[in-house]
């Protein structure tokens, strides 16, 4: 059964940078679509990014475009999400999940059906 668990959360000033990783065991990434999430308090989850199980298609929310990066590496079956130019409101817990697809990916929470727990970014002052 596929397993995630996501890392390199933390804290960090406006227009930092962070690293997340998703790491996956029990199964090989290379048929998933990996998603990134996040959920702030008292909001509801939203989609970040995400990429193909073959790494060829990715989206991204407006609210980050041209500030993170989604990549993978299915040798090592991991997810990165780089996160640049950081501001407050980025300030959430980040989720990956994983979505049987090779081709495509969305970024509707709905599709998606592994979880990791979660890994908090707080960019702050």
């Amino acid at each position: 059964q596929l397993q995630l668990v996501e890392s390199g959360g933390g804290l960090v000033q406006p227009g930092g940078s962070l690293r997340l990783s998703c790491a996956a065991s029990g199964a090989t990434l290379t048929v998933y679509a990996i998603g990134w999430f996040r959920q702030a308090p008292g909001k509801e989850r939203e989609g970040v990014s995400c990429i193909s199980g073959n790494g060829g298609s990715t989206n991204y929310a407006d609210s980050v475009k041209d500030r993170f990066t989604i990549s993978r590496d299915n040798a090592k079956n991991t997810v990165s999400l780089q996160m640049n130019s950081l501001k407050p409101e980025d300030t959430a817990v980040y989720y990956c999940g994983a979505l049987p697809s090779i081709w495509r990916c969305g970024l509707e929470d709905r599709a998606y059906n592994s979880w990791g727990q979660g890994t908090q970014v707080t960019v702050s002052s």
